[in-house]
């Protein structure tokens, strides 16, 4: 009876399966969710470029903050997952060098979808990125 229990191979892929498909599961959420949020860092790094020449153009600092949000705002819904309400855009001269100034983006990526994924390790929910760039070029 004994000999007969363990050479009997029915049902153990299905056993293979039940153990391996939750892990397998897990690390294709968690590559799909991180697509998504590096897509979204992606998009607020570029954001931040264009931004950062977008503003040169404004004489003073209230100018390059007006020029950078206006830009921010209206280029925001162009990428797939940015909201233009979730980004906080800051305009600020370099206290180190009177010839460049800096546009850092902040973006609340609490909206993403992929909190919802059950994943081993999600990234934060807080995206910060900067540009700078020289006034009055080369």
């Amino acid at each position: 009876m004994e000999k007969l229990f363990f050479r009997d191979r029915e049902g153990s892929s299905a056993i293979e399966f039940a153990l391996l498909a939750p892990v397998f599961l897990l690390v294709v959420f968690s590559m799909i969710g991180y697509g998504i949020y590096l897509s979204a860092a992606h998009a607020v790094q570029q954001l931040a470029a264009d931004a950062a020449r977008t503003a040169i153009a404004g004489i003073s600092a209230n100018e390059r903050q007006r020029l950078a949000t206006e830009f921010v705002g209206k280029a925001a819904p162009s990428h797939a997952f940015l909201t233009a309400e979730n980004l906080q855009v800051i305009v600020k001269d370099d206290p180190a060098n009177a010839e460049q100034f800096t546009v850092t983006l902040s973006y609340d990526a609490r909206n993403l979808p992929i909190w919802n994924l059950y994943a081993v390790a999600m990234p934060s929910s807080r995206i910060d990125r900067f540009a700078t760039i020289r006034i009055g070029g080369i």
